[in-house]
C-alpha cells in the first residue's frame, strides 16, 4: 500500500496476493456507480480471487476515467441496463451514494445477478425490508463489503483465531473506528444525513459487523448510542463522533467509537483498533499502525493462559472472503458471510443511529 492512499482512508483500497478459485472466463462481474473509492478495494479483492471484470458504468465521465486507468480492460456501460442485460455476468458490485444501495441492490437482484455492496447498505430500515423481500424472492443474494474486517489480514486472523476458543468464550468486543476527514476532499453527500445516514449507520456499521462476528451473537440490542458534531458547525447534519453500545442475544457486550478526528501527524487513515475478551485471554489488533512504534499494519496482541505473544499477519493470512463469495455464487453457499449475518449488522447500525441521543 503507498503511503499517500494508506493516509487517504476515502480511496483505500488494499491489494492482497492473486489466489483464483475459479478459472478465466467462470465468474464475470460488473462495476457500478461509483461514489465511494472502496469500489477499487471491492474489484481488486474479486479480481484477485479469479474474477473477470467485464463492465463499469456511472453516470460521471470522471469516474470512468479514473476508473479505467486502474482497469483499462473494463468496457463501458452505456446504462445499467446494458450490464443487466448481459446473461454472463453473475456478480453486481457498486459503491453508490449510501442512500441508494438498497434500491439499486433491489434491481439487480430483480435482474437474476448477486450484489455486493459498499458498507454501509441501508441508510432506513423500510430498505433493508425491501432486500429482505426481494431476496426471499428471488434467491439472490445481497452481500456487503464490511471492509474493516474483510479487508484486513489481521481481523480475519482473529476471526479464526476467536472461532477455534483458544481464548475461551468471548464476551466482549471493544472497536475504535476513527477516520481521516479529509474535508475539503468529500463530495456534498458525505455531509447530507438523509444521504449518507449517520455517523454510526456508516462507520459504525463496521464495528457492529465484527461484534457478531467475534462473539458468534446472532442478535443485539442497543443499550446507548450517542452523536454530536463538535467541529464542523458549517455542516450541521454531519456528524463527526459516535459510540454506541450493544448487549448480545448471548450475553457478549459491545462498545463501539467512531469519530472523524485522526490527527495530520498519524500515518495512516484512522488508527482501528479492536480489543476481543474471552474468558480465558485476550487479543488486540491494531489494524493500520502500530502508533509510534512501526508504521506497518496488521499487529496482533494475544495474551493467554500461556503469556504474552505478539505477530504481525500482514501477507499470511489473504483475504479469503472474496473467493468464498465467488463460490457461494456459484453454487448458493453461504461460506463466506451469511445473509442473515449481513442483514443483522445492517440492522444494528440502523437501531443504533435511531436511538441515538445527540450530544453536541
Amino acid at each position: 500500500m503507498s503511503a499517500p492512499q494508506k493516509a487517504d482512508g476515502m480511496n483505500y483500497a488494499p491489494q492482497g496476493k492473486p489466489a483464483p478459485v475459479v478459472k478465466p472466463g467462470e465468474f464475470v462481474f460488473a462495476a457500478a456507480h461509483l461514489d465511494h473509492g472502496h469500489i477499487y478495494g471491492q474489484c481488486n479483492g474479486l479480481l484477485e480471487a479469479g474474477a473477470d471484470l467485464k463492465w463499469v458504468y456511472d453516470p460521471d465521465p470522471k469516474k470512468i476515467e479514473a476508473f479505467r486507468a486502474k482497469f483499462p480492460a473494463v468496457q463501458v456501460a452505456r446504462a445499467l441496463d446494458e450490464i443487466l442485460d448481459d446473461p454472463a455476468v453473475k456478480l453486481v458490485t457498486a459503491a453508490a451514494v449510501p442512500c441508494d444501495r438498497g434500491p439499486l441492490g433491489c434491481r439487480v437482484m430483480e435482474s437474476g445477478r448477486d450484489y455486493l455492496t459498499d458498507k454501509t447498505p441501508f441508510t432506513s430500515l423500510p430498505q433493508l425490508d425491501q432486500a429482505k423481500a426481494v431476496v426471499a424472492r428471488t434467491g439472490r443474494k445481497y452481500m456487503v463489503y464490511y471492509s474493516e474486517r474483510l479487508h484486513v489480514e489481521a481481523a480475519m486472523y482473529a476471526t479464526d483465531f476467536v472461532a477455534s476458543g483458544a481464548i475461551g468464550k468471548i464476551i466482549q468486543v471493544i472497536g475504535l473506528g476513527p477516520h481521516r476527514l479529509g474535508k475539503a476532499g468529500r463530495p456534498a453527500w458525505f455531509f447530507e444525513k438523509a444521504r449518507f445516514g449517520g455517523i454510526l449507520c456508516d462507520i459504525g456499521s463496521h464495528q457492529f459487523e465484527q461484534f457478531l462476528t467475534y462473539t458468534g451473537a446472532t442478535d443485539a440490542t442497543v443499550t446507548q448510542a450517542t452523536v454530536a458534531n463538535y467541529a464542523n458547525p458549517d455542516k450541521p447534519e454531519f456528524e463527526d463522533f459516535g459510540e454506541a453500545s450493544l448487549l448480545g442475544d448471548n450475553g457478549a457486550t459491545n462498545y463501539i467509537r467512531v469519530d472523524w478526528f485522526t490527527p495530520d501527524g498519524l500515518s495512516t487513515w484512522g488508527d482501528g483498533r479492536t480489543f476481543i475478551l474471552g474468558t480465558k485471554g485476550y487479543v488486540e489488533l491494531r489494524k493500520y499502525v502500530d502508533v509510534g512504534r512501526d508504521k506497518a499494519g496488521d499487529n496482533v496482541y494475544i495474551v493467554d493462559g500461556s503469556g504474552e505473544r505478539y505477530v504481525n499477519v500482514a501477507g499470511k493470512v489473504g483475504f479469503p472472503f472474496f473467493g468464498r463469495l465467488i463460490l457461494d455464487c456459484l453454487n448458493r453457499t453461504e461460506t463466506a458471510m451469511t445473509q442473515a449475518h449481513a442483514f443483522k449488522a445492517a440492522e444494528l447500525c440502523l437501531r443504533a443511529q435511531l436511538a441515538a441521543r445527540k450530544i453536541a
